[in-house]
């Protein structure tokens, strides 16, 4: 587009229609008073061309230059424009010479095809006479006169300085050529003439000293290279040499590039973008800044492992073997993990569902994968997804940034150097999700079997296949994973090990591991069984066994430091007795029966996202009316339980045997323990009725029973979740009786047999069984005077 500086002017004739037709521009913006060359190609602008009226047509500016010319494409201020000439040029595409002559708004548009019409009204432009109006006026003159270098000399300025206040700003806007593309529309949709005005003498002004420091800079670099100018181009007659010869290391490392890629068993459909790519970079110059882009671009698809595999045909018994040896128990994770290796065995890549592996910490979940990885022959890719915020860091990000790089997936993939590993996404239900768009929505495509064998990292720009990959992914939390995501992945739950299970753990697995960490041996260290469990039970309370490998990892430290010392010549033997000397004083305890004997005090079973463990509701009275008080930092759905379970233990006052009108002058207050820990949920339902009826019919509750399950307003006991963390909790207290919903009888089958044995579990299904099975037979009157 041509720009002449020095407009003509005319008014806007009166018979104009209404409705005009309308020219979007692409690019560029026609000012009024300007005189503008564009070429005109598309065919609704070429329509608009002849249906100009009477060389009169309207000149609108699109917001962006890839839109469609429609009305919601356009700035809303446009310009009335006068055709000055018109010539056919090669194919249908017409040249048109225009003039602005009023800038316009565009109230509507009643035709859309075959071109754009819009009704418009001029937009009135009077300069208001005011001190900062005409002190603005001034200062914009003075910067015209002292501007005669951008502005093409001193004619051009005594023309601009003759035209009105309201068309000189838009006349020198015309004229001057910014970076910024959209200032001129700026300056268009700027309807103050005054504002206008501020806004082009600031760019005036930037421009003048732009031209200053230009020439001041052609001053140095033209006295600088006068000093080096023979050096100069004797390295370039010697670098021309080299690249002639061949013996530039430019064009060596250009060479076996090339030779990788061609190595390399790329899809059709990325070998040609990579030798379109290596054809663009041949004619770059080696000091462009796309080089180097380019260079790492082709890199990272040479180093990815297109057509590499690692996996072997799986062998499902070795499979067996090897997660037996590896892991103790949970044999009906283990049998799941072997159904989904069989069927992707059977049915080919892709075909299974990926595994999500769900359970308090230390319970071995990473440690499948890597066992899954070792027994099928695959390496193992760990991408920890704890605290992502960005979705970037799993799609990756694009050439055009500074330090783009490739998502996490395609990075592990490069290292790994395989395209079939084991890919473990870690922690993933601690996702975040922040202004930079959310990652768990990036994994519906990576995890989806019917999409990720054409997976598009935002970096390479290529699809990659991710189906031969066997996803597994691990997490403590079930309820912080979206639905879509978790639908994608088959669950299995890994609860925890009981006192044994702990036991045989430590014995055939981490003695060897934390002697090694000691750089000990094994025997040099002598633990006794009961010294073991006791270990076991008073230092940890844990569902997994990462808490007790660093408790064996004390025992072992302390035999290093004897050992260092030079006096560790015989293993060293723990007893029971030694444990509070090496391991400190003991930190957990049975409780004691004495806890439950009063009325009012009930122990329940709470699911977290580190296992199961105990909870404690107590209840009291004090003079009051009649109410409630809730503490313990409970939620809104336990604090309804709580309601429930009251307004069922009076109304079935008489079958409890509790006296009438005990609470008419008494109020009820609910205190469960731990009150610094959030606290919420439907299963301690039966725990609160318990802890209530116990206290108003002054029976306490048996000292070794504990109970879960949601209770209605009528009695029914419902099922919950987490019933194996549960009673493994349970087990681990020292509680001999558990009352469970009777709905929740199936999921005891994942418990371990001692477990099962050990625990006198009762099933119910109405809190008339819960009581039952629950509060002592006799009240008891000490401890109804007591509360």
């Amino acid at each position: 587009m041509s720009v002449r500086s020095f407009p003509l002017t005319f008014q806007v004739p009166s018979d104009l229609p209404a409705g005009l037709p309308v020219l979007p521009l692409r690019r560029g913006v026609l000012l009024p008073g300007m005189v503008s060359t564009y070429l005109v190609g598309r065919s609704r602008s070429l329509s608009a061309l002849h249906a100009n009226h009477q060389d009169w047509l309207l000149v609108a500016a699109q917001r962006e230059s890839s839109a469609e010319p429609e009305p919601s494409a356009l700035l809303p201020t446009a310009v009335l424009a006068r055709i000055i000439e018109r010539k056919k040029t090669d194919g249908d595409a017409e040249s048109v010479v225009l003039q602005g002559v009023a800038r316009v708004s565009l109230t509507g548009f009643p035709q859309v095809m075959p071109h754009l019409e819009a009704t418009w009204s001029v937009v009135k432009q009077a300069w208001p006479v005011t001190t900062d109006a005409m002190g603005m006026r001034d200062a914009f003159r003075s910067e015209l006169e002292r501007s005669t270098e951008v502005l093409g000399g001193e004619g051009p300025v005594r023309v601009l300085l003759s035209l009105p206040e309201t068309l000189v700003a838009d006349a020198v806007a015309g004229g001057l050529q910014l970076p910024e593309q959209e200032w001129h529309k700026e300056i268009l949709t700027t309807l103050d003439p005054v504002a206008r005005t501020e806004k082009v003498m600031v760019a005036m002004v930037r421009a003048r000293e732009a031209i200053a420091a230009r020439t001041s800079i052609q001053e140095r670099v033209q006295t600088a290279t006068r000093d080096q100018q023979r050096e100069f181009l004797l390295r370039q007659q010697l670098k021309a040499i080299q690249e002639e010869l061949g013996q530039g290391d430019d064009s060596d490392d250009l060479d076996r590039l090339r030779n990788r890629l061609a190595e390399a068993a790329l899809p059709d459909e990325v070998r040609e973008v990579t030798d379109r790519e290596l054809a663009r970079l041949t004619r770059l110059g080696n000091t462009s800044p796309e080089r180097s882009v380019a260079v790492d671009w082709l890199e990272w698809i040479a180093d990815m492992p297109w057509g590499t595999g690692t996996a072997v045909d799986v062998d499902l018994r070795a499979l067996e073997d090897a997660l037996d040896r590896s892991h103790h128990g949970l044999s009906d994770v283990k049998r799941q993990v072997v159904e989904h290796l069989a069927v992707r065995k059977l049915a080919g890549k892709g075909r299974a569902d990926v595994l999500l592996l769900v359970g308090p910490p230390g319970v071995g979940k990473t440690s499948i994968g890597q066992a899954i990885a070792d027994a099928t022959g695959r390496k193992l890719v760990r991408v920890a997804l704890g605290g992502l915020r960005d979705e970037s860091e799993m799609r990756g990000h694009r050439r055009t940034y500074i330090g783009a790089r490739p998502g996490r997936l395609v990075e592990g993939i490069r290292r790994a150097g395989t395209h079939d590993p084991v890919i473990l996404l870690d922690e993933v239900d601690k996702l975040g999700h922040g202004p930079w768009g959310d990652p768990a929505s990036a994994l519906l495509e990576i995890l989806d079997p019917e999409q990720n064998h054409h997976f598009v990292d935002r970096y390479l720009e290529v699809p990659f296949d991710l189906s031969r990959a066997l996803f597994v992914a691990t997490a403590n939390d079930l309820s912080q994973i979206p639905g879509p995501l978790r639908d994608r992945m088959q669950i299995l739950e890994l609860s925890g090990y009981s006192l044994a299970q702990k036991t045989v753990i430590a014995r055939e697995h981490l003695l060897d591991v934390v002697a090694r960490n000691a750089g000990l041996t094994r025997e040099d260290v002598s633990i006794d069984e009961a010294a073991l469990e006791a270990a076991i039970a008073g230092w940890t309370r844990e569902a997994g066994v990462r808490e007790l490998q660093r408790v064996l990892g004390k025992l072992y430290r302390a035999a290093a430091v004897r050992k260092a010392r030079g006096e560790h010549i015989e293993p060293l033997v723990v007893t029971e007795a030694d444990l509070p000397e090496l391991l400190g004083k003991r930190r957990f305890f049975e409780e004691e029966p004495e806890v439950t004997r009063r009325p009012g005090i009930a122990r329940g079973l709470a699911w977290t996202p580190v296992g199961g463990d105990v909870l404690y509701v107590e209840a009291s009275t004090f003079p009051g009316r009649g109410n409630l008080v809730l503490t313990g930092q409970l939620g809104d759905v336990m604090k309804e339980s709580a309601r429930a379970a009251l307004t069922y233990v009076l109304a079935n006052a008489e079958e409890l045997g509790i006296p009438d009108g005990v609470l008419a002058d008494k109020d009820v207050h609910l205190h469960v323990p731990a009150g610094s820990v959030p606290k919420d949920g439907p299963s301690a339902g039966v725990t609160l009725f318990t802890a209530l009826a116990s206290l108003l019919s002054n029976r306490p509750v048996r000292d070794d029973v504990a109970m879960t399950g949601e209770a209605t307003l009528r009695g029914r006991v419902l099922p919950v979740g987490g019933i194996a963390s549960k009673v493994l909790a349970a087990h681990r207290h020292g509680v001999r009786r558990v009352v469970l919903p009777k709905r929740n009888a199936l999921d005891l089958d994942e418990l371990p047999a001692e477990v099962r044995d050990t625990l006198d579990i009762v099933l119910v299904e109405h809190m008339e069984e819960v009581l039952a099975a629950a509060l002592q037979a006799e009240p008891d009157a000490e401890g109804r005077e007591a509360a």
